[in-house]
This record gives structure tokens, sequence and C-alpha cells, in this order.
């Protein structure tokens, strides 16, 4: 069943992955989707829950209040919802692609389009982790195993991101960057496919928390073309 609450006390997206943290937590809690811009709580639950139960989750700063039961959200809408929410990913991986066939026009070669999208990937999704830099390593341990075990990962994240853009894009130090991007994008699609598969619903942090955008089958499939491209240019 599905109860909706009002909820005051939130200011910022760090406080949206915190209320949805402790409100998981509870026992029967399925789900629970926080909108910072309704000021709102929807909870997804096995069994009826009070609401001094979920309040009791909260710190203090929070406050749930007005219980409303709503019906289940028709598939289709949810659909059409996460095609709106994730428009800005496919508007930057269509203008990431034109960039790159047009930096590699007079010459195409595999390998060289290959580094410069690679190295524009890292670079625009960086810019967009430090636009909210203060809440993203929040926003990043939800679903990273390695950032939710050190969270100063989540913090040096971005940085590595510019790094490896600019390997990439220089063509220095490739094989360095190539076991990186392997290694550093494995381990976040590990934690992509345990949230898709446990149907968590929490905010998808790839392009930082300035874009509110959802965890989805796309981010697996972004993380995946990159990594294929790396073990590509390493078996090359």
């Amino acid at each position: 069943m599905k109860s909706e609450y009002s909820i005051s006390g939130m200011t910022c997206n760090g406080c949206v992955t915190t209320v949805a943290e402790k409100l998981k937590n509870v026992m029967n809690v399925e789900k629970a989707d926080v909108s910072l811009e309704s000021n709102s709580v929807i909870i997804t639950s096995s069994d009826p829950l009070s609401i001094g139960i979920l309040q009791e989750a909260l710190p203090e700063k929070y406050t749930l209040s007005e219980s409303i039961q709503i019906q289940p959200v028709e598939p289709a809408i949810e659909i059409e919802s996460d095609l709106k929410q994730l428009f800005p990913l496919f508007l930057i991986f269509f203008y990431i692609t034109a960039a790159t066939i047009l930096i590699n026009w007079n010459d195409l070669n595999v390998a060289d389009f290959m580094y410069d999208f690679m190295g524009l990937f890292y670079i625009v999704f960086s810019f967009f982790k430090f636009l909210d830099y203060k809440n993203f390593p929040d926003s990043f341990a939800m679903y990273d195993p390695l950032a939710k075990i050190i969270p100063a990962y989540g913090w040096i994240y971005p940085f590595i991101e510019t790094v490896l853009g600019l390997l990439f894009l220089l063509r220095m130090e490739l094989q360095v960057a190539l076991y990186t991007t392997v290694v550093v994008l494995g381990i976040t699609t590990v934690g992509v496919t345990k949230t898709l598969l446990n149907k968590n619903e929490i905010q998808c942090a790839c392009l930082g928390t300035a874009l509110k955008l959802p965890m989805t089958k796309t981010t697996f499939i972004e993380n995946s073309i990159m990594l294929f491209m790396a073990i590509w240019m390493l078996l090359a």
C-alpha cells in the first residue's frame, strides 16, 4: 500500500537523501520516494504504518504530517515521467557524441573517437557534479559500494573524473586512465545493478544533484558504454 505525507525541514538534496535512507530502514517499508519540490514523502509498505513510527526514524529537524492514502500510479504514467526526467541525460549524450564526431571529422579513427568521447564524457559529467558538490557525496553513497564504505571517496570522485577526462583528451597515461575507468565504473555499475534489481527508487548522481534524475536502466547502459570502450581499447 502507498501513503503520502507532507514533510517540513528539508532544504536541499542532501536532506532528500537522508530522509529517504532513514525511512527505508523502517520495518515493512519497501520504498520511500521523497520530493523536495512538493515537500512530500510517498511510502510504499507491505503493512499499514503509523506516522509516529515513521517520525521516530527521522532526525528531529524533519516533521511528517497529514497522512493521505493514494492509489498506485499507472505504469504508463511512470514510464512517461521517467523519460521526461531523463531528457537532460539524453541531450548531453547527443551533444557529447556530436562534438566527438566534429573533432574527428577530418580523420575519423575509432581509437581517437573513443578517447575523445570518454574524455568529453568525464569532463561534462564532472562539471555537473561540481554544481552541487556539497550534496553529491551523500547521493553517490546511496548506490556506489565504495562510497558507502569510504565517504571520502564520494568527495574526490568528481576530481577523479576530471583528471581522467584530461588524460583521455590530452592522450596522456592512457593505460592508467583505461584501467582506472574499468575499476571505477565497474564498482559503480555493481551498485547500480544492485539498486535496479532491488527496485529501489533513488536519485541518480551521474549528473550530480543539481539535475534530478531517477536511477533507471539508462544509468546502467551509460556506465556499460564507458566500460565497453575502456575494455575494447585495452584489448586493442
